[in-house]
């Protein structure tokens, strides 16, 4: 059967997969969400560089902590084994996504004021939409594809250093 190379195969290649991902994601989605609540201006975005930090090891800690053990079980039950590579990455990102972007419409928030508040609760279904909306079109058309690219051209890399030796 063939080999997925789009995928990571380690737990090595997984912390690069993980690392391009949330890197590209954090730097995207963070300065647009920024800039939606509080208008597309320099000292928006140079605030938003001080925190991407904080929320980027957020992120990690949630998708490995949270994320990837609820969505490891909810991907099989939408997909068939006769599905598709792009069926699966498409549950597996429409489900990370969900689940991330509900929780850091809160955390993040918390973590951009600097402290925790009712506020992002209160205006939680009023913010998590547009949130979804924008993590989820960069992680399907950006950051996603950027890392199984990378991950495919690794595996190319180890294939050819296997071949010649």
């Amino acid at each position: 059967m063939h080999e997925e190379t789009r995928l990571p195969r380690n737990g090595k290649e997984f912390i690069l997969f993980l690392a391009i991902i949330s890197i590209l994601s954090v730097n995207i989605i963070a300065p647009i969400i920024m800039g939606f609540e509080f208008g597309f201006k320099k000292q928006v975005y140079f605030d938003t560089l001080q925190v991407i930090p904080f929320v980027w090891i957020c992120v990690i800690l949630l998708v490995t902590l949270v994320a990837n053990p609820i969505v490891s079980k909810l991907v099989p039950k939408f997909v068939q084994p006769t599905d598709g590579f792009n069926a699966r990455v498409l549950f597996n990102i429409l489900f990370s996504v969900t689940i991330l972007s509900m929780l850091l419409t809160v955390i993040g928030s918390w973590i951009g004021m600097g402290e925790i508040s009712v506020e992002p609760i209160q205006t939680f279904f009023y913010s998590w939409p547009r949130n979804f909306f924008i993590a989820f079109w960069v992680e399907a058309l950006i950051a996603q594809p950027i890392a199984r690219f990378a991950m495919k051209k690794l595996h190319e890399s180890q294939e050819r250093k296997t071949v010649n030796a």
